[in-house]
């Protein structure tokens, strides 16, 4: 095919249409009209052979083509969003950046409220898209530039991904404030007397618990999988279950609702790292949201 023939603004509409699955209000985002879009999808089907979008009582749903295609024509977009914006003359005040930022809902209880409230001063018209990935996706996405940055813990990777320290950690025991566990000597049989809470989209439960525990020919009864933290503080005051998690993000737990309790077995701490690739080693956009993250770590003490 000859890109010369091509309109490369298909992808810009075809990315609309993914995000709306609706014509018309595709159009109203990339501010055009109903025809002109109606028109776009036609050359799209075109261009890829494919019908991309098929009429359904929910709406325009894509096919397998076009959710094949539409990682790779995010990704393009992204990189010519960032090839027209001058990494040397960025300017908070005046910036519009989208950052992507992949962080899971127990690490942004620490660190987005912070966040938000130094760019609301400081930078008011930049913007942060958090993804949940899994350690493997979140490498992948890295170094194939569909993640600004990434705040995870321990990842493995290639020497083209950069990482620094925010802050250290440790895993607790955390239960209701009324449970048996929340008062006395917290042995590890009482430990592993009482069904258990465990986050199942997180590594961090299997490694630093229950991977311990199986060392030691123990394992915990668990009674419920989840795959978000923040349900785990209302389970736990209405339950008789018991959950390991940051001990970081359990203090953050509003109210008097739980008991945060040191383990009865010896797990190692762990720190939590700010991830980028290489390319942006050097980039003023890049480094001032690193700069940005580092500043809330301190303000807010976790780094103590």
């Amino acid at each position: 095919m000859n890109l010369r023939s091509v309109d490369l603004n298909l992808l810009v509409f075809f990315n609309a249409l993914m995000s709306e699955r609706h014509v018309t209000r595709a159009a109203d985002k990339v501010a055009i009209s109903q025809p002109a879009m109606s028109n776009a999808l036609a050359r799209l089907r075109v261009v890829f052979k494919d019908e991309l979008f098929v009429r359904t009582a929910k709406g325009m749903e894509p096919t397998p083509r076009a959710l094949e295609l539409a990682e790779q024509i995010q990704t393009i977009l992204l990189q010519a969003t960032r090839l027209m914006t001058s990494e040397i003359q960025f300017d908070p005040d005046t910036s519009d950046r989208l950052y992507s930022v992949r962080m899971s809902d127990l690490v942004g209880i620490l660190i987005l409220p912070g966040l938000m409230a130094r760019l609301r001063t400081e930078a008011p018209g930049v913007s942060i898209d958090t993804v949940h990935l899994s350690p493997e996706q979140t490498i992948d996405a890295l170094e194939t530039d569909r993640l600004d940055l990434a705040v995870s813990m321990e990842l493995q990777h290639t020497s083209a991904i950069r990482s620094e320290t925010l802050f250290a950690d440790r895993m607790a025991c955390v239960v209701g404030k009324d449970h048996p566990l929340a008062t006395g000597k917290l042995t590890l049989n009482r430990f592993l007397a009482y069904r258990h809470l465990r986050v199942s989209m997180s590594p961090t439960d299997i490694r630093f618990v229950d991977s311990v525990l199986a060392g030691k020919g123990l394992e915990r009864q668990i009674a419920l999988n989840v795959t978000h933290w923040l349900l785990v503080p209302q389970i736990l005051q209405e339950t008789d279950l018991v959950a390991v998690m940051s001990e970081r993000a359990a203090q953050q737990i509003p109210g008097a609702g739980v008991v945060i309790r040191e383990l009865p077995f010896h797990t190692q701490s762990f720190t939590w790292r700010v991830y980028w690739h290489r390319r942006y080693e050097h980039s003023a956009a890049h480094q001032w949201l690193r700069t940005q993250l580092q500043e809330v770590v301190k303000s807010r003490a976790l780094a103590a």
